[in-house]
């Protein structure tokens, strides 16, 4: 049965996203939490898109620090599943620190960022740019690191 519920999670927090984004459940409380639960069953059964939204919802929207806290660990989760929006924000998490539960590490920070840049992040690769033109991070000034995640930083649309 467990089995069978990590298969259905992805396609269960597809259609609980579909709603969440629709018009139909802006104005309601009590489906907002309905859906806030569906989340929660599709992050526990390792959606790696559920992990990631509700983590980044409760960690930066959540109320209290537990629900932060909780958010992180979420995040974190996505992360080592390899989504690259939640590595992201792991780096981010990591460069400031959060709690007890994430003191900061610019090691982490710094291999969050990475791993998201290696994804293509724009802003994962803008922030390793600057660590290595700045030497932030506990990083040397590295020319050569400039120049490598330059060239992989998307170009900006013509308007």
């Amino acid at each position: 049965m467990r089995t069978l519920m990590k298969w259905l999670a992805p396609s269960i927090f597809v259609l609980a996203f579909a709603f969440f984004r629709s018009s139909l459940f802006k104005s309601s409380r009590r489906k907002h939490s309905q859906l806030m639960r569906v989340f929660r069953f599709a992050a526990d059964n390792d959606s790696q898109q559920a992990l990631s939204v509700y983590g980044h919802m409760l960690h930066f929207r959540g109320e209290g620090v537990e629900n932060r806290i909780q958010g992180g660990i979420y995040l974190q989760r996505a992360a080592d599943k390899g989504d690259m929006k939640a590595q992201y924000q792991m780096g981010k998490i990591y460069e400031a620190g959060f709690e007890h539960y994430f003191p900061p590490s610019n090691d982490k920070s710094l291999h969050y960022y990475q791993l998201a840049a290696s994804q293509g992040h724009a802003l994962a690769i803008s922030r390793l740019i600057s660590v290595y033109q700045t030497g932030e991070l506990d990083q040397m000034v590295d020319d050569v690191k400039v120049k490598h995640w330059q060239e992989k930083q998307p170009a900006l649309p013509v308007i």
